[in-house]
């Protein structure tokens, strides 16, 4: 199987959250674990509001980066079409980055529409737009 998380669900590979415990299992269980390439961006965002919210500490904050800036390097960051994800925009109503995750995921479809690949987000309306695409979800993502 392989795994694509989106950022939402890429955060609780390091930060304590609901169903966090669930991503790991799904990470342990994966032959791969895909993302797109805006997930490095939108992490190095989640994790810097935590650090300015007082959520976490500055110590906390460089232990996170860094544990995610060495694992990013062994992460499959799959590139997107603009255009594809500016229609995923138009007919599910998505926002730009979660259009930029389902057309990043599409891409690997389009490579051998036969892998089994399962999507992952914290995001419902994405989980929806990606149900309509053909996307297995991760159980507890269901709908």
């Amino acid at each position: 199987m392989i795994l694509y998380l989106d950022t939402s669900s890429l955060v609780k590979l390091y930060v304590p959250e609901p169903d966090a415990d669930m991503i790991k299992t799904l990470v342990a269980e994966a032959a791969s674990v895909v993302t797109s390439r805006i997930t490095c961006p939108e992490f190095y965002s989640a994790a810097t509001r935590r650090l300015n919210s007082k959520e976490i500490t500055r110590k906390n904050y460089e232990l996170l980066c860094a544990a995610f800036s060495a694992d990013w390097q062994q992460m499959y960051a799959l590139d997107f079409d603009e255009i594809e994800a500016g229609k995923l925009v138009c007919k599910h109503g998505l926002r730009g980055a979660d259009a930029i995750h389902l057309a990043s995921a599409t891409q690997l479809v389009r490579c051998d529409a036969s892998l089994d690949i399962v999507f992952s987000s914290a995001d419902r309306k994405l989980n929806e737009a990606a149900e309509k695409e053909g996307f297995t979800l991760e159980v507890g993502q269901r709908l």
